[in-house]
């Protein structure tokens, strides 16, 4: 049985409370987002109907602050460099794959509201000591990225009326979707060849933390644009794609996007997508997590 995460008081004379599907986005750079908002179709500038998002704050290992947010409209600028301050959101110029995929979700299901739950921070790995910007080890000895995640979920999960209607509202989690890796299979052979196993063991918590152990799972399959005179950026790309396969193969509420090996690169940027590829990839993840739905079980 899911737990509602969030209770609504029920008294006589209030409004029906709204029940939200929750979804968690996480991972490094392409989770955050480099797609340009210029970019945009004129139809995709504004808000999303229907869709709320929590955006945590992202800082450095051992620092204090992550996590903070608040509750806001689905729209562009939550990508890469957005800021938090006095509660309230400084927007960028910036959007990532979160903007399409709520877009999509509600497409596929115009019936249910969906709260977004992002928490991101670039060039972060899996493995401690792997990347210079960061690490989601549970054990860290401190205040790491998996601590920071913990406090978005935990701190949008507090608010009770998330869409500031006057009443309060209600989460069934959904669905989590990660698209990271590509530091692990930059760094070295070792973060590489751990990354299955702290793959698992990461969204085996994060589920925890939703307190669903089934919840459908959502991974991007890293890409790499080949920049270098070999060929390759990442070294060990292909030992990471195989371990992100191999952890879906062995998890029946999971499921691998590759729309990865299409989207395209801009000249100058051998790590990010260009604002399509942000568009595409978005969309791919709600129709994935969708098909979860069906061959795993909908949200009851």
């Amino acid at each position: 049985m899911i737990v509602l995460l969030s209770l609504a008081a029920l008294m006589p004379g209030l409004v029906m409370a709204t029940e939200y599907r929750l979804y968690f986005l996480g991972g490094q750079s392409n989770m955050d987002g480099y797609g340009w908002n210029r970019d945009l179709p004129k139809e995709a500038q504004g808000t999303v109907d229907g869709v709320r998002i929590f955006a945590g704050v992202s800082v450095a290992d051992g620092e204090s602050g992550g996590g903070a947010g608040a509750w806001t409209a689905l729209q562009p600028g939550l990508g890469t460099w957005f800021g938090f301050s006095d509660g309230e959101y400084k927007l960028s110029d910036r959007f990532g794959p979160e903007l399409s995929f709520g877009q999509r979700l509600r497409e596929l299901d115009p019936d249910r509201p969906v709260a977004l739950i992002k928490f991101s921070r670039g060039g972060t790995a899996l493995q401690d000591g792997a990347s210079g910007y960061g690490n989601w080890a549970p054990d860290f000895d401190g205040i790491n990225q998996y601590d920071n995640a913990l406090a978005a979920i935990r701190n949008a999960l507090a608010v009770t009326d998330i869409d500031s209607d006057g009443s309060p509202d209600t989460f069934r989690p959904a669905g989590i979707i990660w698209m990271q890796g590509e530091a692990d299979a930059y760094h070295s052979r070792e973060a590489a060849d751990a990354y299955q196993a702290n793959l698992k063991r990461l969204m085996d918590l994060l589920r925890a933390a939703l307190r669903v152990d089934d919840l459908p799972v959502v991974i991007g399959m890293i890409s790499d644009s080949g920049r270098e005179p070999d060929g390759r950026v990442m070294d060990y790309s292909d030992t990471v794609k195989q371990a992100q396969f191999d952890f879906v193969a062995g998890d029946d509420c999971a499921a691998l996007v590759r729309v990865t090996e299409s989207l395209e690169y801009p000249e100058d940027d051998a790590w990010h997508y260009n604002s399509d590829g942000y568009l595409k990839m978005g969309s791919a993840f709600a129709d994935a997590v969708s098909r979860l739905h069906e061959s795993c079980g909908s949200p009851r």
